[in-house]
């Protein structure tokens, strides 16, 4: 029984301590991708994007289109290299509610129609980046250790 435990148990346990870095990797360039491009193609046709959010019932569209979609932009650069990665998925979480609230929202019909949506699949890859961190191939790993090399320690380190 304890062979079968440690096959089934402690060796995939082994292997994914060991490879750890290459799902918050993966999610940062899946998201980071997909939202760098909408975000440019949305600046680049503005103004049908604005349009479009004040059909969807999103107030201040002038305002919050082109915010949106430079939230988009900038956002996903940032998750592309890992900078500001907790930061920056709070603004893009919001960002889906919003897109399934206004432009998704009458299309829900079930449960399952609901949690098939890409905007909830992107939701919650931003909010597992944003509790779970960008992993350590990013430049917020290499910011922190940097400044924690380079800071004196505290009386509470001794």
């Amino acid at each position: 029984m304890n062979g079968l435990i440690t096959i089934l148990y402690d060796w995939p346990r082994v292997v994914a301590g060991s490879l750890g870095w290459a799902a918050p990797l993966a999610a940062r360039i899946v998201v980071g991708w997909v939202f760098l491009w909408t975000g440019w193609q949305k600046l680049h046709f503005l103004p049908r994007m604005i349009e479009n959010f004040r059909e969807w019932g999103i107030p201040a569209p002038e305002i919050l289109t082109p915010f949106a979609s430079g939230m988009e932009l900038v956002g996903g650069v940032m998750l592309l290299l890992g900078l500001l990665t907790r930061i920056v998925s709070v603004p893009m979480m919001i960002i889906m509610l919003v897109a399934i609230a206004a432009a998704k929202w009458a299309d829900v019909d079930s449960l399952q129609t609901l949690l098939g949506l890409e905007e909830v699949s992107y939701f919650v890859m931003f909010a597992w980046l944003g509790i779970a961190g960008p992993g350590p191939v990013s430049l917020d790993h290499f910011i922190v250790k940097a400044v924690r090399r380079n800071r004196p320690p505290a009386a509470y380190d001794a």
